[in-house]
């Protein structure tokens, strides 16, 4: 019993001892490793890049008041489409006490006058009737009545805009209604009935009562960096691709390049602008964000393969092209020139041949 004992401990050490070494006799043998293999594809080669940006009308106009004052009336608001010369609000006038001082004394030196004017034109043409004096004495007087009674007119007008900011004879002109400027669609209106507006002046903008655009013509307005500013020219075609509208796309043409840079989180961009064509059945809103498509370079018939392929090696550039399969792929480093890429694929202007096989990514097992 004892000695059987002694044996299976004896084989059950040695199995141990054989498995071990086995494992790391297997675990020490390199791993069989499989590549993708990839083609080599003669194809139109199409490089773009995409600036980032916003769709805003050309023409936006912002409707300020010609006085100052408090809101009186509104008669629109935003989304309602207006025309040149229509009113969007009514402004009522608060004088300033001592402009208001001025033109009622100025009201009454007039009357004074006036009334001094009108005495003195009634003895004068009794005096003409008996020809006691003369045709110019008679025609310098009544010149002076006349003045005296514009100057009247002129003072109580000028009383009447203090107060109201219209006169009745300029009704149609007056400035406490706020007009639209262009025919378009209102896109905001501030303000409210009681707000206080002032005119716009040396060291104030104004107060906006409405903004106003052509909603008609529209354009992208975005960035392009200067590595791809120097590849891209006025008037080539653009591809619009809106975040509000992203199963659309929408032509356009590149109208503007900015010759001056702005820094952009530490990269130097240029504006750009291109006009879009919209069709009638398209809404699009003011400040929707968007990007533009751009052709920088274009192939035709370019030996192609996918940019996964390359290894970058300094300033020289390598694939690894399939010369064995079997039993295991077998690889050959071939320097290559190459040309323009789309990201995905790039062209091959010298070491490779349509239909050649190179190595791509690694298989995971």
């Amino acid at each position: 019993m004892k000695k059987f004992m002694k044996i299976a401990a004896l084989v059950l050490i040695a199995a141990i001892f054989i498995g071990t070494f086995v494992f790391l006799y297997q675990k020490s043998q390199p791993e069989e490793v499989s590549y993708q293999i990839l083609k080599a594809e003669t194809k139109d080669l199409v490089q773009t890049t995409v600036a980032t940006g916003k769709i805003e009308p050309r023409d936006e106009v912002e409707i300020k008041p010609q006085i100052s004052g408090i809101i009186a009336e509104v008669y629109k608001e935003a989304g309602q489409t207006v025309q040149e010369g229509e009113v969007i609000a009514k402004v009522k006038v608060i004088p300033e006490l001592g402009t208001l001082n001025s033109a009622e004394s100025r009201v009454r030196l007039a009357e004074m006058n006036g009334k001094q004017a009108e005495t003195d034109l009634e003895r004068m043409e009794k005096l003409y009737e008996g020809k006691l004096v003369s045709n110019e004495e008679y025609e310098q007087t009544l010149l002076a009545a006349k003045q005296a009674r514009e100057e009247l007119q002129a003072a109580k007008d000028n009383l009447e805009i203090v107060k109201e900011g219209i006169t009745k004879s300029s009704a149609s002109f007056s400035s406490t209604l706020i007009r639209s400027t262009i025919t378009g669609l209102i896109l905001d209106v501030p303000i409210k009935v009681g707000n206080s507006v002032i005119m716009s002046n040396t060291f104030n903008d104004g107060t906006t009562i409405a903004t106003v655009a052509d909603m008609s013509d529209l354009i992208f307005r975005g960035n392009v960096d200067e590595t791809e500013v120097g590849r891209i020219r006025e008037g080539i075609p653009v591809k619009i691709t809106l975040g509000a509208l992203q199963n659309m796309k929408f032509d356009a043409t590149l109208e503007y390049i900015s010759p001056k840079s702005t820094e952009n989180n530490g990269a130097n961009q240029f504006e750009i602008k291109a006009a879009i064509s919209v069709p009638d059945s398209v809404t699009i809103r003011s400040g929707y964000s968007a990007n533009a498509e751009m052709v920088l370079q274009h192939a035709e018939g370019a030996l192609t393969i996918p940019e996964s392929a390359l290894e970058f090696s300094n300033d020289s550039t390598f694939v690894y092209v399939l010369t064995d399969s079997v039993p295991v792929q077998k690889f050959e480093r071939r320097q290559v020139v190459t040309g323009i890429s789309n990201g995905i694929d790039t062209e091959v202007k010298q070491g490779l041949k349509a239909g050649e096989a190179v190595r791509g990514l690694k298989i995971e097992k």
